[in-house]
């Protein structure tokens, strides 16, 4: 929905709460009038229905809204006596329209003065349930959300089965653009294959302020662009539906190339504007290998991938066993193998050839070799040309919002002829520490800058499957920061000592009061 769209929309429903509440404005001694002004009505209501005036803003915050509005259309039916399970009934399921059958044809009577407490344990539970899902939705929503590492592509950084705080600060985080769906949950309801939003109706893109920018080598948590659904069938038969961009499944990828950068890869190595892109300590990329044995050495490989901690595909590559491949290897691990005896030789495997999986699918690059490719800036302009187009198509009609034509030999963009583009928004780079098993953008491109969802900050748990049936606990990656100088520590064993010291100061303190009392 466009703004233009929102604001009618919006006075549309200030006209629906007027039309059925502006009786119940005059019995609660307010003038009708004050029913019709937007927001201030809200300020009012709260006043009549005896709660604080600060919940007029949740009533505005996408999602929490859909929890605030059925509470505040059941404190207005008790507010004017509908206290019953059957009143409560039909304010619910009604959407509120039951209020329009008490403000006409019901006898109004203002109790100014009702208990606002719960009665009984039932009400008290579920009152404190939903102050519970309303806390939890706006940290959520806009401050943490936690994130858990589901495949090998930032192996070494960040492992299968981390468990992540993602920052929505760091970033600014941003306003949901679906305004009806679950809270909590992602694009799905838990253990079934249904979608937990509606697509209409959309919020524009907005994102509150941020505490910094995306830098060079940053891990980011953001949506999956290219993503679409396969198994929401509508009708059965279809691929799949394209999702909002806030429900598209969230990838964690490492930024390589910021806006306005040059970036080339050039023998699986980044290149930013002609210089080879320096990584943080804790980076460990890893790259395929050959490993040429002599054949007569005995070499202990369970002990060596155990010390090396490789986790990803390995084989022997000929029946006489003297090539071994490695699907991911860090350059330290190389180094290691160059070392063993009965190695005589670690290759690092480069792809040469063309493929045409490779953004922007022009059979001219590999994921080894490619570039240099322009990482667009908002306000930036670039020309369009037949050769410049792959790179920009999907930007100008899908991630921009417009339509693209060719007449003859002209673009048109939106119906009109043009030779240039200017970008929207800032677009970025991703790609995963695991150069040859991470789906990244070397295959589908650009990330745009309302796909960015925040910045892993913290693991507060680590569970190690080793996909071998044995699970066990990380302890060295419990309580870690993801960025920092050096290797990670854990700050596990302090969290255990400040809990220690708050459980003994609150004993030692109701022990005092009790002698005290």
């Amino acid at each position: 929905m466009t703004l233009y769209s929102w604001f009618v929309f919006f006075l549309a429903v200030q006209i629906i709460h007027f039309l059925g509440t502006w009786k119940l404005y005059q019995a609660a001694g307010r003038k009708s009038w004050e029913a019709a002004i937007p927001v201030y009505n809200s300020i009012v209501l709260m006043k009549i229905i005896g709660r604080p005036t600060w919940w007029t803003l949740l009533l505005f915050i996408p999602i929490i809204n859909l929890i605030m509005f059925p509470v505040v259309w059941v404190e207005t039916l008790r507010t004017f006596g509908k206290r019953s399970t059957l009143d409560t009934i039909l304010g619910l399921f009604t959407l509120g329209f039951y209020i329009y059958v008490v403000n006409y044809t019901q006898k109004l009577e203002y109790n100014k003065d009702r208990k606002l407490t719960p009665e009984n344990k039932t009400a008290d539970t579920i009152s404190s349930l939903l102050f519970a899902i309303i806390v939890a939705t706006l940290v959520h929503t806009y401050v943490v959300q936690p994130y858990t590492i589901p495949t090998s592509s930032l192996e070494k950084s960040l492992l299968i089965g981390d468990f992540l705080f993602v920052s929505k600060i760091n970033y600014g985080p941003r306003v949901p653009m679906t305004t009806v769906a679950l809270p909590m949950v992602h694009d799905s309801i838990p253990l079934t294959k249904r979608k937990s939003y509606l697509s209409w109706p959309q919020l524009p893109y907005f994102r509150l302020p941020a505490i910094e920018k995306i830098n060079r080598c940053d891990i980011v948590v953001f949506n999956w662009p290219v993503d679409t659904v396969h198994y929401f069938f509508e009708p059965k038969g279809r691929p799949g539906v394209i999702k909002p961009i806030d429900k598209k499944s969230n990838y964690v990828k490492r930024c390589v190339g910021i806006p306005g950068d040059s970036l080339s890869i050039k023998d699986g190595f980044v290149y930013i504007n002609g210089k080879k892109l320096v990584l943080p300590e804790r980076a460990k990329p890893q790259y395929s290998y050959l490993v040429a044995l002599d054949g007569k050495t005995s070499i202990d490989f369970e002990n060596l991938f155990k010390e090396l901690d490789i986790t990803d595909p390995a084989g022997f590559r000929t029946e006489k066993r003297d090539t071994l491949f490695l699907g991911a290897l860090t350059e330290a691990g190389a180094e290691r193998f160059k070392n063993t005896p009965g190695v005589t030789a670690v290759i690092r495997q480069v792809d040469k050839g063309n493929n045409n999986a490779i953004f922007p699918h022009i059979n001219r690059w590999n994921q080894d070799n490619m570039g240099p490719i322009y990482i667009p800036q908002a306000g930036k302009t670039v020309a369009l040309t037949n050769e410049s187009l792959p790179f920009y198509k999907e930007i100008i009609t899908n991630y921009e919002g417009n339509t693209l034509a060719l007449e003859g030999s002209k673009f048109l963009i939106n119906g009109k002829p043009t030779t240039t583009y200017t970008f929207k928004q800032n677009y970025y780079w991703m790609m995963g520490d695991n150069r040859h098993n991470s789906e990244d953008s070397r295959y589908w491109g650009y990330v745009p800058e309302d796909h960015i969802v925040g910045k892993p900050v913290f693991i507060w748990m680590s569970w190690d499957t080793n996909g071998k049936g044995i699970n066990k606990v990380r302890w060295s990656r419990v309580f870690t920061t993801v960025d920092g100088e050096g290797q990670p520590h854990s700050y596990f064993k302090y969290f255990l000592i400040l809990l220690a010291i708050y459980f003994v100061g609150d004993f030692i303190w109701k022990k005092r009061r009790e002698n005290k009392a």
